[in-house]
């Protein structure tokens, strides 16, 4: 959506639904589509998400802040809450629309399968697929690029790729293709194996 048009939109529902003190800005969040600050009588959208979200979802965006504004930070995502967006004509949904476009992280993980997950900060340990997997499984380790290229992961996550290469038998070494070598390993050595070496399942 347009950003004048939003913003536009925006001070119309603040104004109609009496939060005409307050202000309205946009910010530069990419992993939430708006803010209440309640401190400041503040309604913030993310500019990058309204671009790229159409007037229905930036409509119920703003009227899931305005909800948060009038029931009061006690409220959160509680019983309250949830009435007074209703009320004034959101959906009372939590969360943005799954089928909203966002914005990927520059770090881009795939799994064997071909399942692909992305962060903005680099991840701090090894993951596995989520979709193919309910727990940790080697059998299913995402391995993770850069803005496109391959990236150092740093000595934690380096130090746990050797330890999972040894626990399969696979060549104990890091750098490019290492997930790709463990994984199939595993896949190779139990199908469906499941292991817990530096107790990664808690780092999912």
């Amino acid at each position: 959506m347009n950003l004048v048009a939003a913003s536009r939109l925006a001070r119309e529902l603040m104004d109609q639904h009496g939060l005409k003190a307050w202000t309205f800005e946009f910010d530069d969040a990419v992993r939430r589509a708006g803010m209440c600050n309640y401190r400041a009588q503040q309604i913030s959208l993310s500019a990058p998400l309204t671009r790229i979200h159409d007037e229905q979802e930036v409509r119920e965006t703003i009227l899931h802040e305005v909800a948060h504004a009038l029931a009061g930070p006690a409220a959160k995502h509680g019983p309250v809450w949830r009435e007074v967006a209703v009320r004034i004509g959101s959906s009372g949904r939590r969360c943005v629309d799954p089928s909203a476009p966002t914005i990927d992280g520059p770090w881009v993980g795939a799994c064997p399968a071909g399942h692909r997950t992305t962060r903005f900060r680099r991840p701090s340990g090894l993951m596995s697929c989520r979709r193919c997997a309910p727990r940790f499984a080697l059998a299913h380790l995402v391995a993770w690029t850069y803005k496109g290229r391959n990236a150092a992961m740093g000595e934690r996550y380096d130090a746990q790729l050797r330890g999972a290469a040894r626990e399969v038998g696979a060549v104990p070494r890091t750098g490019p293709g290492a997930e790709e070598r463990i994984a199939r390993a595993a896949r190779e050595r139990v199908p469906g194996l499941t292991v817990e070496p530096f107790d990664l399942g808690a780092l999912r």
